[in-house]
Order: structure tokens, then sequence, then C-alpha cells
């Protein structure tokens, strides 16, 4: 990788960095360039009676948190396994032990980090309270390749033995209103250790529940407020979290072929209008698999890691997605797809009207076109330049 980078920056040429392959808009792909893939280096090196875990940055999630969960040990990682776990971390890392364990990027305390150096070379140098602390505060939600090539990350785990994992079905939208307003005022305030899912489709809702380290009445007495709206089918698993989160994978095989999403954070619950216009788009959702997505904050989130974080929304009550999933998995470039504009057009509206009631976004799901308000944090310090002179 160093002589990849020196030869990049001696010769002028593009670079882009990827693991898990995730980038939505492509950036970590490049024409006319070189990527220089990391997805390779899966090391991991776990110290049980420190808890300090080395994790190589082509791990993606699943394998993340399958080594961890051997040991009885978790740091937050989002649902999907087959995202890159360093991406996810480096742009905060948000999921169901958010509200538990603060966010991916709370737990990361080091990484090995291939910089720039001179006027046209590049180096290995080491990110952590003692060695370059700026830059691991930018790491911790600013990462992504905006300051280096990340190789190896460093985190402080967590004990994890076992975990209650819900999941609520109710048929059709009609019960919106009661489901959203009750979970927004249950979820977001609830005992800390339950992080919790919405997933609003044009045919039904889905409520995800994970309780660390409880049990299956627990967790339902904890969700019962959302659970009394309607007649949802509920159903409880108790177990491993390393078995609970490979259980609710979907094979990527069954994902469809194109998405699109669009992030926002929210500070004030939802008004009635604001569920309204929700239920609005989803009910003229382009395919079932579009959805309405929402993730429970508070907890440990609003708590910044020794050191600081660049991750700007601690204060947030929940985040949200609108996604649209359309087309199969032929290999064919999207702009192939009938759909396709539909989608695009369908997504754009409905982000447009929620604009009133949401606020940022995640670096992870980058709304193209958005512009940074500033160069400054929430504290007032002054933005970092990326290293390698773009995001990757």
């Amino acid at each position: 990788m160093v002589n990849a980078l020196t030869w990049a920056r001696q010769n002028n040429v593009a670079l882009r960095v990827r693991s898990g392959g995730h980038s939505l808009e492509g950036w970590s792909n490049v024409d006319n360039g070189i990527v220089i893939d990391v997805s390779e280096l899966k090391s991991v090196h776990i110290d049980t009676a420190t808890r300090t875990t080395v994790l190589g940055a082509g791990l993606n999630q699943l394998e993340g948190v399958t080594a961890l969960a051997e040991k009885d040990l978790a740091v937050t990682t989002g649902t999907e396994g087959s995202v890159g776990l360093s991406g996810a971390t480096l742009g905060g890392g948000l999921g169901f032990l958010v509200r538990y364990l603060g966010l991916a990027c709370d737990s990361l305390t080091g990484a090995e980090v291939v910089v720039p150096s001179g006027a046209d070379c590049a180096k290995v140098i080491k990110a952590d309270l003692k060695n370059n602390s700026d830059l691991l505060w930018a790491l911790r939600g600013a990462g992504n390749g905006n300051f280096g090539i990340v190789t190896s990350l460093t985190y402080k785990a967590s004990p994890l033995k076992s975990v209650a994992y819900l999941q609520a079905t109710w048929e059709g939208i009609g019960d919106l209103h009661g489901v959203f307003d009750a979970w927004q005022r249950t979820a977001l305030f609830a005992d800390k250790r339950l992080g919790t899912q919405l997933e609003i489709h044009r045919n039904q809702i889905l409520l995800f529940g994970v309780l660390a380290e409880g049990s299956a009445e627990e967790v339902k007495a904890l969700l019962a407020p959302i659970l009394s709206v309607g007649s949802p089918s509920v159903s409880v698993q108790v177990g491993n979290w390393g078995d609970v989160y490979a259980g609710f994978q979907i094979p990527t095989s069954a994902e469809p072929g194109s998405w699109k999403f669009f992030s926002q954070f929210s500070s004030k619950p939802f008004p009635k209008k604001a569920i309204s216009i929700v239920a609005s788009f989803m009910r003229d959702a382009p395919t079932d698999d579009s959805n309405f997505f929402t993730q429970a904050f508070g907890g440990e989130v609003r708590k910044e890691p020794r050191g600081g974080s660049a991750f700007p929304h601690r204060d947030t009550l929940f985040y949200s997605e609108q996604g649209a999933g359309w087309g199969p998995r032929t290999g064919q470039p999207g702009v192939c797809d009938p759909l396709t504009p539909q989608a695009q057009a369908w997504i754009a509206e409905f982000s447009q009207a929620m604009r009133p009631y949401v606020d940022g976004a995640y670096v992870n799901v980058p709304n193209i076109g958005t512009r940074s308000a500033d160069r400054t944090d929430a504290k007032g310090r002054p933005g970092r330049k990326p290293l390698l002179g773009r995001p990757l």
C-alpha cells in the first residue's frame, strides 16, 4: 500500500480505496486510476484479559461480529454483514447496540494508517491517544478514506454474552401512525440496553429490537406500548449475539440489483404530518423492497469517547433513511432497468418532502450534492482537510 500510494502520487494517478465495496455513490471505484482493495486484510487478534481487539481493515461486519462473539465480546456494527467493518466504523457506525455501547467509532482506540509523506512518497503511521491523536479524532466519524488508508483498527470491546432479539410484523401500513408515534415515545427513552429499528414497506411495518443481556419477557415488556398497537405477529430469539446476527442476514443474491438511499437525522419527534408523508410515499413505493428505515439514538451515543470524535450527530433523537431498491442482479448497469427513472424520482421527491422534519446526513450514506454548512465541528474546532486530497 505504501508502494501503491507512492506510485500514484509520483505519477499523478487518481487513487481510491475499497474494502467491503458498499460505497453507495461508487466512490470506492475510479476510471483511469487505481483501486487499492484491502478486503483480504482479515487478521483478528483479541486479548480477552484487556478486551483489546485488533482487526484487519478487510473484515466485513459479519466476520467482525462473529470473531468477537466467540469470546463473548462486542462492538457496535451495522445490521448488514457484508458491509466492510472499517468503513462503517470510520464513518461513525450505527446499529442495534448503539444505545448500549455507543457508536462503533467510540470503541476505536487506535488505527494503523498509510498516509502521504513528503512531496511524493508515503509511510505507515499509528493513530491513537498518544500518537497522532488529532488523526484518531478525525477517524472517529469522518474517516472513510478521507485521511489515509486504514490497514487495521484497534477496538476496546465490551462484554456481551447474550441478547434477546424481537421482531414484530404488522400487515399493511394502516397502523403506521400509531406504531410510529408509540415507537418515538417509547424506544428513544427506554433502557439503554435496548436498540430498536423500524422498517416500513408499502405492504408491512417491521419492528426489530435487541436487548443486551435481556430475556424474552423483558424485551416484550419494554416494547409493550408499541406492540399494543394493532395486532402484530411477534417472535423473540434469545442467544449469543453472533448467532442472532448471522440469523437475520439476507443473502446478497436475494437483494435488488440497484439501491438509492437518502439519510437524515431528527432532533424532534415526527409530528402527524411527517408520519402522513411517510405513509403517503410508502404507499406509492416503486417496489416491495423500497423502505423507510429508522434507528433509535440516545443512551451511550450522547457520550464522547476519551479524546473526542468527529461524529456530529450525538444529540439527535433518531436516524432515518429512505431507500429505493429495484431490479434484479443481472450485472448490467442500473440505468438499463426500466424502473430506474421511477425509483430515482420517488426517492428524490420523498427526501424533499421530509426536509422540514430532518437535518444533516450520515457520511456513510452520503446525500450526493449536499454541501457542508461550514468547516468547524460542534466544539468550534476547524475541520481537517483530507490528506489524500479528496474523499476515497
